[in-house]
């Protein structure tokens, strides 16, 4: 007779019932590739008369994800509830003291809580996997701790909120502003429910500083990720990064340098001939740097119903499969707190300024940057004569604390009308 491995799933939204299909759908193909059958013993949502599209009548019920997480027919809690705290992060701590293995797709709770659970289920031999958390359907997390163990990680960078990316290629594409747009994926359930978690980078940054514990052996830190949303973009931006040869995306950048460890998940300007300037839509792109590989470019379906519940089963095979994995690659007693990089490495920056029609504007503007040791590698000036005019300025590389101080002195020229932008420029 084959063995069984009995899920119990907290969480029946898009996700979970993604889940059910597979599980309904994929039976025999699953068991023929890892040699168990695998299998619902009971489920949990906050409602249970819900019309889903599928039939979920035979499988046991629970109202508390709670009670779902430590009954005997269960040997791994599948969490896709969603949320850092409350419920799910209750019921993820109750299934590891009974001793389950859990899968879960929840980026908030793990980069809030993600050291403490890791301790938790490696002190009790259980495993937690959280492949469908980072990427919806792209395997980064295998890919970092087992494909790529060999490597010492350089950098990790990526596009990994699929909202973020589709309102940004949009504005190109159509010519819509940020506002329309925003609108649009709201109509068409592209936004969490709260908002500025997508647009504001936040999600992202959760995605962001797990993969960074993976790269660089560290404890996981969302408090040190640096974050800026999208909002402050305009069609005016991308148009004119744009005619530079660039592209402007929300990307997550970590690395380790000299001043401790940079995570960044900021709007920064990309070659538009590079993979990561050419992904459009709502798709994801993570890009890892090995020492040995060089680079790695992973790309697909960063969320949906299909893409990440594909994420969610993987782990579940691979714990049918007795494959076995500390939380963050190593042991979680093992990893180290990061010291929070000091400031971000240098790089070129796009910086857009509006200039009042005033003789010798340009050049007290040329005078400012120079004072701060920042050199212009190129320079666009539009509209017309007597008008206050958008000038672009692409930056040689420079250290962002000096620029920050030519964009304090700037309004004390006169010559400069409303704030400065100023993006990174990335090298990838």
């Amino acid at each position: 007779m084959t063995e069984k491995l009995r899920l119990g799933i907290a969480g029946l939204g898009t996700v979970g019932i993604g889940v059910v299909k597979i599980l309904q759908r994929e039976a025999e193909l699953l068991t023929a590739r890892t040699g168990k059958s695998i299998e619902i013993a009971a489920v949990s949502a906050r409602s249970r008369d819900k019309d889903r599209g599928v039939n979920i009548a035979k499988y046991a019920w629970e109202d508390d994800p709670v009670a779902l997480a430590t009954r005997d027919d269960v040997d791994v809690f599948v969490e896709l509830m969603g949320g850092s705290d409350g419920p799910a992060k209750a019921a993820t701590e109750a299934a590891i003291a009974a001793g389950k293995d859990v899968v879960t797709a929840n980026k908030a709770l793990l980069a809030i809580h993600g050291q403490a659970l890791a301790l938790a289920a490696e002190n009790a031999g259980r495993v937690l996997r959280y492949e469908a958390a980072v990427a919806g359907g792209i395997p980064v997390i295998k890919a970092l701790t087992e494909g790529l163990a060999g490597n010492q990680i350089t950098r990790v960078m990526g596009v990994m909120n699929g909202t973020c990316n589709y309102i940004l290629t949009q504005m190109q594409a159509t010519g819509q502003g940020y506002n329309a747009l925003f609108e649009e994926c709201g109509r068409l359930g592209y936004l969490e429910a709260d908002p500025n978690l997508d647009v504001g980078g936040i999600d992202a940054g959760h995605k962001l500083a797990l993969l960074a514990s993976i790269a660089f052996g560290t404890q996981v830190d969302f408090d040190a990720v640096a974050l800026q949303g999208i909002q402050s973009i305009t069609l005016q931006d991308i148009q004119r990064a744009a005619d530079m040869g660039y592209k402007i995306k929300l990307l997550g950048v970590a690395q380790m340098t000299g001043r401790g460890l940079e995570q960044r998940m900021t709007p920064c300007l990309v070659p538009d001939s590079s993979p990561l300037g050419q992904l459009e839509g709502g798709t994801n792109m993570v890009v890892l740097e090995g020492d040995s590989v060089g680079q790695i470019v992973l790309r697909g379906a960063g969320a949906g119903e299909g893409p990440t519940a594909s994420a969610v089963l993987s782990d579940i095979t691979d714990i049918a499969r007795g494959i076995r994995v500390p939380t963050f690659g190593q042991p979680a007693k093992s990893l180290k707190a990061a010291p929070p990089a000091s400031a971000a490495s240098p790089a070129p920056y796009y910086l857009r300024l509006t200039l009042k029609d005033k003789p010798g504007a340009l050049a007290k503007v040329a005078t400012v940057l120079g004072d701060n040791g920042i050199s212009i590698d190129r320079m666009r000036q539009y509209g017309h004569p007597d008008q206050d005019v958008p000038v672009l300025i692409v930056t040689h590389v420079t250290a962002r604390p000096s620029l920050d101080a030519a964009l304090a002195a700037l309004p004390a020229t006169g010559v400069v009308e409303g704030d400065p932008v100023a993006l990174r420029i990335e090298d990838v």
